[in-house]
């Protein structure tokens, strides 16, 4: 149940959406001329090079995502619904992005006495911009910078204590072969778990894929450091993409995502499907 802060932001939120739809609709942002391939930031953890072009509107839905780690003491599943990132082009190289998850849960159960927290409520906004370095397009070597960050807007549950922000510098490769190489750098500023303070956090995703007929299949290496003060973990997953661009729909997808944790600090699946859509 969202109230507050965060009802406010699902109002604003769903009004922004329906707003996008609106102007979408009445081609209020039609380009003329050729415009970049399409190039989706979902499914992976990894930053995108590319940017849209100007005046250009694509979103981007998280449908479904969900996890689920546990140990000898507690098992924790989570899931978000309606995932929703807006990307608008201001400027041949630049990007900005405003995005919320509608619904998330969490639930940790501790397996000895069988006693379950549960939280829940619309997550907090994250915002970004990004800023071509070398070729907005991505190719044949792209180098892009995005700052990104969150407001805590979302539920009581679940939002921080306070704004986080960070920045990436991804790159995209040329490798002479099908395959494509991308290495998504990031170093972040987050809360501290007791709400007190920030620390860093530092994470690195290398990732590879190749289309196979209206199919990319791909995967990606995520490791992440939270040098937490209460304490530091590091978190490591094995992941596997795979999307499909309708041939009736050169500006669309379809995507799914399986990851699997690779130490006993990571959750053990994630799993999601998702789509995209350019106007």
């Amino acid at each position: 149940m969202a109230s507050g802060i965060g009802g406010e932001t699902m109002k604003l939120g769903i009004g922004a959406l329906a707003l996008v739809a609106s102007l979408v609709a009445s081609g209020a942002w039609a380009q003329d001329g050729e415009r970049r391939p399409f190039c989706p930031d979902r499914p992976g953890k990894g930053d995108s090079t590319c940017v849209i072009d100007p005046g250009v509107v694509q979103v981007e839905v998280g449908l479904f995502d969900g996890f689920e780690q546990e140990d000898d003491a507690t098992r924790i599943e989570g899931w978000s619904v309606g995932s929703v990132t807006v990307r608008y082009g201001i400027g041949p190289r630049t990007e900005v992005q405003a995005g919320v998850s509608i619904a998330t849960r969490e639930e940790a159960t501790d397996r000895a006495t069988g006693v379950t927290d549960t939280a829940e409520g619309i997550s907090d906004l994250f915002l970004a911009m990004r800023h071509s370095l070398i070729n907005p397009d991505g190719e044949p070597f792209g180098l892009a910078l995005t700052l990104f960050g969150t407001v805590p807007t979302g539920g009581d549950e679940v939002r921080a204590s306070g704004i986080e922000a960070g920045i990436a510098l991804p790159m995209a490769f040329d490798t002479g072969t099908e395959w494509s190489l991308g290495v998504s750098p990031f170093v972040e500023a987050i809360r501290d778990a007791d709400g007190e303070g920030s620390h860093a956090a530092y994470s690195l995703v290398v990732g590879t894929d190749r289309g196979f007929g209206d199919w990319t299949l791909g995967a990606e290496i995520w490791i992440s450091l939270d040098d937490d003060p209460l304490g530091s973990t590091t978190q490591s997953t094995f992941d596997l993409i795979a999307v499909w661009s309708p041939p009736s729909m050169p500006d669309a997808q379809l995507d799914f995502g399986l990851n699997f944790g690779l130490n006993d600090d990571s959750p053990d699946v994630e799993f999601g499907v998702g789509l995209a859509r350019r106007f």
